[in-house]
């Protein structure tokens, strides 16, 4: 087959992939598959084994191309291939089950991204919800799988997921808000609203039965141990940063980085009150009103100005964006679960617009010294900039890469970078933004210690600020977060979510490494920042040695 072909054998591994994964081709905007859910049960995982299995032996009889996007799209497409049967083979799928990103969570993610506008689309989610259960019947056959192999999951990871199964059946879950918004939608029927409203009691029932046995059956078999081992931890860190940098050199430089933005936030502080201590400031600018949103629709009110706002500065000048992705949909995210930010792409088409979806706990008051970052970070020029330009860009990359295909550590260092470029270019207009995005910072440092350290069981500096020489566990780790501004609640969140999703939390800072070092690179040939950024952008989400070699090759 030419090579020029590869273009078409990538559309059909979407078809292919959307199939297997619907709730992701779903999140990927694909149609198509929107009233069904993947095969979660160990039949489901032999046959994505089989169909990947025929797909690499496809992908690897064709020659490499001498062009550089079809090189590219054969590249993309034998990798993301390759790390799905890893994972397969590696028994991923049988410990899938964690604090933040496993089906309990995507379920209702899935959910409230399905286009509704229409009957049809109501018409799926109904389907969904009707068939949870035998979903989740499925994934328990594979998860009692892992405990029959040996393989469990940590005890901590089952007690959150319990926790937030049960709020899904609750009358706190988010499905309620599925009913709420059918009955007030002209595009379903008064039949079509109550098929709904049952579908949703469904939905919550199979949350019921999960929680059920999980806390009865899984629970006391679960492991005591929270960390995963260097052998698990390496492969980990391929998936998420698609390269393979030695950890205990990223531990050590990690600490480095949180004595640096340490000094850095005692300096901004100074210029809000230069008789208080870095501390002192962080918690006036949590607890003082004056710094903070009163409510809900001020707070989103607020982000969706800051949006407009990096939209008029930047566009023309520092980046060209497309007129199909000015538009950015902020909102708050389903109840239920985890605090904090999270963005959705745009659909295959653009159709469906990229968002931001807030988590707010309580009623208020929100405060902002630490928002404008993260929407930065999220929107414009972070997430929303670089998925939405991937998604456009039909005439260079092929289609799994432009939807479905991408690595954390490009995708959250671009994040990252983006939070400290938008500081060098004077758009944080207040010294609180400014400390807020160093304290942004400082979160993704203490991710990286405690992630790597806690996995690898590595001692603690011992001219560490805390704990010196000592080994981590989970309520040194929360220490280390609470001592870094963050409330309680929220640093038992993160660690839970560090411990059970390993080298996610390592992919921000390290990724942001990345994209500093090749920016240096690119400045010392005497080039122009822009073109970095177009280079870079222009690449689509790959891993950071593949990245390398675009950029430097």
């Amino acid at each position: 087959m030419p090579n020029v072909h590869i273009y078409r054998l990538a559309d059909a591994l979407v078809d292919d992939l959307a199939a297997l994964h619907p709730t992701d081709a779903t999140f990927w905007g694909v149609p198509g598959n929107e009233h069904r859910w993947e095969d979660r049960s160990p039949e489901g995982a032999q046959e994505a084994e089989r169909r990947l299995r025929a797909w690499a032996a496809t992908l690897e009889a064709l020659a490499t191309p001498s062009e550089r996007w079809e090189a590219l799209a054969l590249h993309v497409c034998l990798d993301h291939v390759g790390l799905e049967l890893a994972e397969l083979q590696a028994g991923a799928h049988r410990r899938d089950l964690n604090h933040l990103a496993s089906p309990v969570q995507l379920v209702p993610m899935a959910l409230d991204a399905a286009d509704t506008r229409t009957a049809a689309g109501w018409e799926a989610v109904a389907a969904r919800l009707e068939t949870l259960d035998r979903h989740f019947s499925g994934y328990r056959a594979t998860l009692q799988q892992g405990l029959d192999l040996g393989d469990a999951v940590a005890a901590r990871q089952v007690r959150s997921v319990i926790e937030q199964a049960r709020r899904h059946a609750s009358e706190r879950s988010s499905l309620l808000g599925l009913a709420t918004r059918a009955v007030a939608s002209p595009a379903a029927s008064p039949a079509l609203r109550d098929r709904v409203l049952r579908s949703v009691s469904a939905g919550r029932r199979a949350y019921d039965a999960l929680a059920d046995w999980l806390e009865h059956h899984y629970l006391p078999r679960a492991r005591a141990t929270d960390g995963v081992g260097v052998d698990r931890y390496r492969l980990a860190m391929r998936r998420f940063l698609g390269s393979a940098p030695d950890p205990v050199e990223l531990y050590a430089w990690g600490w480095e980085e949180l004595r640096r933005l340490r000094v850095r936030m005692r300096d901004v502080a100074r210029a809000i009150d230069d008789r208080a201590s870095a501390d002192e400031v962080v918690q006036r600018l949590k607890t003082d009103p004056a710094f903070a949103a009163p409510d809900r629709a001020s707070f989103l009110a607020a982000m969706r100005a800051r949006q407009e706002q990096a939209l008029q500065a930047l566009d023309g000048v520092h980046f060209d964006i497309p007129l199909a992705l000015r538009t950015l949909d902020v909102r708050e995210a389903p109840a239920s679960g985890p605090p904090g930010a999270f963005y959705m792409p745009p659909s295959e088409d653009l159709s469906r617009p990229g968002a931001v979806n807030y988590s707010l706990a309580d009623a208020g008051p929100y405060p902002l010294w630490d928002q404008v970052s993260t929407a930065y970070h999220e929107g414009f020029p972070g997430h929303h900039l670089q998925c939405g330009l991937q998604v456009s860009y039909t005439d260079r990359l092929c289609r799994l890469h432009r939807v479905a295909y991408g690595y954390s550590g490009f995708a959250e260092g671009w994040a990252l970078y983006a939070e400290e470029l938008m500081g060098e270019l004077g758009l944080y207009e207040r010294p609180e933004y400014e400390l807020g995005m160093l304290a942004n910072q400082l979160l993704r440092a203490c991710r990286v210690v405690i992630d790597i350290g806690a996995h690898l069981d590595l001692p603690i500096p011992v001219d560490a600020h805390l704990h010196a020489g000592e080994r981590w566990t989970f309520e040194r780790a929360v220490e280390l977060l609470e001592g870094s501004g963050m409330q309680p609640h929220v640093a038992r969140s993160e660690v839970t979510r560090y411990l059970g999703w390993p080298a996610q939390a390592i992919s921000y800072q390290v990724g942001k490494r990345a994209m500093l070092e090749l920016r240096a690179e690119h400045l010392r040939g005497g080039r122009p920042l822009a073109d970095f950024h177009q280079r870079v952008l222009a690449c689509g989400n790959v891993g950071l040695e593949r990245l390398s070699e675009e950029l430097l090759g």
